[in-house]
């Protein structure tokens, strides 16, 4: 058997293998590339929403908003004690719709609830709460 006269074939069976070989790693290589991508878009929206929440509980304005809690209850149904970025406040002979008013702003403010206590006692509510930020 010649191999000089199946020359021209084994060229291109060579070509060929080469070029199955180069296929399969470009496709390798696009799906591995298509993971990496599609993990750094996770850490990337992982580290925007890390930066948006550092931002909200790194406000300065916090204490103001933690503050503005006493002005939704006449100060003779509150002790409010307030010691640096802590807060500890007693609530009694509340109504429902106070109780609603102070359980939604509070929600609503970026402080880490340590304690939220609601007692109905008759008709009226006592509460106790303690957060922090």
């Amino acid at each position: 058997m010649s191999w000089q006269r199946y020359r021209n074939e084994l060229i291109v069976a060579m070509a060929l293998l080469f070029a199955l070989t180069a296929l399969f790693y470009k496709h390798a290589r696009r799906s591995e590339m298509a993971q990496i991508n599609q993990q750094m878009a996770t850490e990337f929206a992982l580290l925007q929403e890390t930066v948006s929440l550092k931002k909200i509980w790194g406000d300065k304005q916090i204490g103001k908003k933690v503050d503005a809690l006493k002005s939704l209850v006449p100060s003779s149904k509150l002790v409010w004690e307030k010691r640096g970025r802590k807060l500890h406040v007693t609530l009694h002979d509340l109504s429902a719709s106070e109780v609603n008013k102070v359980v939604t702003r509070l929600l609503n403010i970026p402080v880490q609830v340590q304690k939220l206590k609601a007692e109905k006692t008759g008709s009226s509510y006592s509460m106790e709460i303690a957060c922090k930020w």
